[in-house]
């Protein structure tokens, strides 16, 4: 101890320093008059040699002296006030500067003032290549965008003279429906006069309309033909513009999640950002729970140290990050949030937070990408959902699902996801490929569609007569099974492929847009049909697409759930429906219009999906196209034969039971038989047994009043 003072003692002493000895010939004073004794004694020497040397350089560069005096003057400002690293971040406006300055220059040498190297430069070419080199340097994104308005200025098509005017045995047939013309974009300045209203012929509004549809679409050559049906292009569709995110938004958004699950003692890092168009996922990547252990030392001086020692860490626990989904819809300002824990296929946790401004998902956006062109070179049923959560386009295969069951409130979007179904659809198939069965109660969703040509029967908008129509898809799975059996195919394709013309089997696709509606006519019926043809009907061709608003157990039935194992939910009101639908909760916390959980077989857990959205004018101008066409001989599906008594309306009718001649014998060997005679013998169930006893009342009825007539 006492040395280390003595020590400190002496470093204290502040010690006088040595005057060095020659310090005093570098005294500024003494330099300073030795440089002007210099300049006095060779002031003849350089007056003569700097005017020769400035004669000379102006005679060889002119006023590019000046020129490059000012560009040296701004590079050294530069340099001076910001950093060298300026000079490497920007060099192109640095070199566009350098060309324009030697343009500049070129310039001043048509006056003569150029010098000897500015005579190098003249030549109106040369000067004007110098200066449009020197602006695209200065500014490349302005010159870009400029040619590309210049290029598509160029490529716009010119506007041809009108065609004549077709006469009315040359017009094509056109449907009766109400067009409603597209508003303009900004209308003009009118007068103020009292309206006159005057009834326009729907009819001459609907051609020109049709006419301008065809002319620009139907009478291309470039188009696919077959069996004399020309297919409609991709061009018919409309294409949505889409919105750019900004990425700085998104990393703030990333940094408040972090700090948010920092706050409750969650360790998290975000290591993913996928921007879809309605919501953009967050991965999260869970921390460590760390065990540290406190060792205290001494050091040399005898002091006490406190070291932190980690014992232990483990991952943080899935159920913490997601218990706090409330608390960080608080910190983001977010109206609610879904975590999705874990992502499939991924070990992170996907935070999905709505965007502030959301973007349309066009249906031709998802046709145009290779997803659903993979997909569609493979089936003939290939469907366009939407885009993900990630922006990525979200394509199905009608056949492999093979059945579709939708749900979700009103107004959330089903309709028009039914419409985008039929829409892709219509796009790639002709009537002898794909036929229609659309049934809507609610008699307005469907009944644009319902002059097309793949209509197997127009709109179905009654209940009886729906109940007539899954009686015959019923009888048609039965009469299809038999074919494939004999001519030894396994399902439509093979039995496609061996055949040709009208003896091929087109698909057909049944449309339910209200389904508690059918439940509420006739529940045991139609609830044993739909659940008979999604068990059996997918070999032969026979594919269901239902739709409803009201998830409850009483319409989705248990039954219904298990024969539909793809489905969508659009936003439902409660958690119940949510698992109603999709057997666990998530539907609830949708935004709507049209954002939606699709489930499909193969995946353990729904994806979030904004759906396709198709505008009524999409849908005007691909039923006109298909409209407009000729008229091809398909093959009439004869409904009309299994139905008769939907035109009565008698709603409690039922087709005859295989079994109703067994009980006529069992009548004739037993003088009485009951229901619950049948229901012994011939093994079935009541429901079955009183069903078929009915039917032999009837047929004892009939033969007793034709006696009688006799």
């Amino acid at each position: 101890m006492a040395k280390s003072k003595a020590n400190m003692r002496n470093k204290s002493i502040k010690r006088p320093r040595k005057k060095s000895r020659r310090g005093w010939l570098f005294h500024p004073g003494i330099l300073l008059v030795a440089i002007v004794a210099l300049l006095i004694w060779w002031w003849p020497t350089l007056t003569s040699w700097t005017s020769n040397v400035a004669s000379s350089a102006w005679k060889l560069l002119g006023w590019g002296l000046v020129l490059i005096a000012i560009f040296l003057v701004i590079l050294a400002v530069t340099v001076w006030r910001w950093k060298a690293s300026t000079l490497i971040r920007h060099w192109n406006q640095w070199l566009g500067a350098i060309v324009l300055t030697l343009a500049v220059w070129g310039i001043l040498a048509f006056f003569g003032l150029g010098g000897i190297f500015g005579l190098h430069i003249t030549g109106i070419p040369r000067i004007v290549g110098l200066a449009i080199i020197g602006i695209v340097f200065v500014a490349p994104k302005a010159c870009f965008h400029l040619v590309a308005k210049a290029i598509s200025w160029l490529g716009k098509p010119r506007k041809r003279k009108p065609a004549p005017r077709l006469t009315p045995q040359q017009e094509p047939p056109f449907p009766s429906i109400t067009v409603t013309p597209e508003p303009p974009l900004i209308e003009p300045k009118r007068k103020e006069v009292t309206p006159v209203i005057a009834p326009i012929p729907v009819q001459q509004e609907l051609r020109q309309v049709a006419q301008e549809v065809w002319k620009k679409y139907g009478e291309s050559s470039t188009l696919t033909t077959i069996d004399g049906w020309r297919l409609p292009p991709i061009d018919i569709l409309d294409r949505s513009p889409e919105v750019e995110f900004s990425e700085a938004d998104n990393l703030q958004r990333a940094k408040l999640i972090e700090e948010a699950l920092a706050s409750y003692g969650v360790e998290a890092k975000v290591v993913q950002i996928n921007a879809g168009p309605t919501v953009t996922q967050f991965g999260v990547e869970p921390g460590w729970d760390r065990k540290m252990k406190e060792i205290r030392e001494r050091d040399r001086d005898g002091n006490v140290k406190i070291r932190l020692e980690e014992v232990s860490r483990t991952r943080v626990k899935v159920e913490r990050i997601t218990s706090l989904a409330n608390d960080l819809a608080l910190a983001l300002a977010a109206s609610s949030i879904r975590i999705e824990a874990p992502v499939p296929g991924k070990s992170v946790i996907g935070i999905e937070v709505p965007n502030t401004t959301s973007s349309v998902v066009s249906l031709r956006g998802v046709i145009e990408t290779t997803a659903f062109q993979r997909i569609e070179t493979k089936s003939k049923l290939a469907l366009s959902l939407g885009k993900g959560a990630g922006g990525e386009a979200i394509a199905a295969d009608l056949a492999r699902m093979p059945h579709l069951l939708i749900a979700g409130a009103t107004g959330s979007g089903k309709t028009v996801c039914l419409n985008s179904i039929i829409c892709c659809l219509l796009l790639h198939n002709t009537p002898n490929e794909v036929r229609f069965f659309m049934i809507d109660p609610k008699r307005v969703e469907l009944t644009p569609f319902n002059s097309i040509p793949h209509l197997a029967t127009p709109v179905i908008v009654d209940t009886n007569k729906a109940l007539g129509t899954l009686r015959w898809l019923n009888q048609e799975m039965d009469n299809r099974y038999q074919k494939l059996a004999t001519a030894g195919a396994r399902n439509t394709e093979d039995y496609n492929r061996k055949k040709a013309g009208d003896e091929r089997l087109p698909y057909l696709i049944l449309i339910i847009d209200e389904l508690a509606d059918l439940m509420m006519a006739g529940f045991d019926e139609v609830e044993h049909i739909l659940c008979r043809l999604a068990q059996l009907a997918r070999a032969t061709g026979i594919h269901l697409v239902v739709a409803t608003q009201r998830p409850s157990v009483d319409v989705v039935t248990g039954l219904i759930k298990a024969n539909f194992p793809t489905r969508i939910s659009f936003a439902v009101t409660s958690q119940v429906d949510s698992r109603t639908i999709l057997d666990m909760a998530g539907a609830e916390k949708l935004l709507g219009r049209g954002d939606m959980l699709y489930a499909p077989t193969e995946a353990a857990k729904p994806k979030r999906l904004q759906g396709c959205y198709v505008s009524d004018v999409e849908t005007e101008r691909l039923v006109y196209f298909w409209n407009s066409q000729r008229r091809e001989a398909v093959a009439p599906l004869k409904i009309e034969e299994l139905t008769p008594f939907v035109a009565a309306g008698r709603r409690d009718s039922y087709p005859r039971d295989p079994l109703l001649d067994a009980a006529k014998q069992l009548a004739k060997e037993h003088k009485n038989i009951s229901t619950s005679f049948l229901q012994r013998r011939l093994h079935i169930g009541y429901p079955r047994a009183a069903r078929i006893m009915e039917q032999f009342e009837e047929d004892q009825a009939k033969e007793e009043q034709d006696n009688t007539t006799t």
